[in-house]
């Protein structure tokens, strides 16, 4: 791809660099941002250095929040007995999409994975361990992505869990296994949710 431009390919680098974008959908968006006034292409950045500097996490769930509390968990409207852990914030946008579930959340960061390296330190199990030991919550629900690793995350956690005395639920399995959360359709992964049963170990 020719460039009579260097300023216009560097503007298709920064685009290409992100997921999913191909090098000509990446120059379609450029040439769409110089075809509009200068104001919007410089709210367009703005929104993006605002977003990056501001962005949190919510310092109960980890999710993402402008505000050192996120909505979900400073919305007293929810269920704080009941807690959904999932691995990442993609899995917690899936599960809300549902509107299935009125609890809060606890987002780990990730699982375990050996392989890579990711044990039980690095992800937030502590802080999870810390909330069900307040004595508030009643149940916690295993929203992990059905794969071996996260196999191996919930049973760690399951461990973690059950000496405090807590009831442990997971995902009914309309979730097909070795399948990642975030590519569930809306109806099966609401009522997995819905139908979550008792984790036996």
């Amino acid at each position: 791809m020719n460039f009579s431009s260097t300023l216009i390919e560097n503007g298709v680098d920064a685009f290409a660099s992100l997921p999913g974008i191909g090098r000509k959908t990446a120059l379609r968006l450029v040439l769409h941002l110089l075809k509009q006034d200068k104001l919007v292409t410089e709210q367009f950045s703005e929104a993006l250095v605002k977003m990056r500097q501001n962005i949190r996490e919510c310092t109960e769930c980890f999710n993402l929040s402008d505000e050192a509390v996120c909505r979900i968990c400073a919305d007293q409207r929810r269920d704080r007995t009941l807690v959904c852990v999932v691995e990442n914030i993609r899995d917690l946008m899936a599960i809300e999409d549902t509107n299935q579930f009125r609890g809060v959340y606890h987002v780990l960061g990730g699982i375990i994975s050996p392989i890579e390296g990711i044990g039980p330190t690095d992800l937030n199990i502590d802080s999870l361990v810390a909330r069900c030991e307040k004595g508030v919550i009643k149940e916690v629900v295993m929203a992990i992505s059905p794969t071996i690793e996260g196999e191996t995350t919930v049973f760690y956690l399951a461990k973690k869990l059950q000496p405090i005395g807590i009831q442990i639920s997971s995902i009914a399995r309309g979730v097909a296994f070795g399948g990642d959360l975030e590519y569930a359709d809306e109806i099966t992964l609401g009522r997995s949710i819905v139908a979550r049963m008792p984790y036996n170990g």
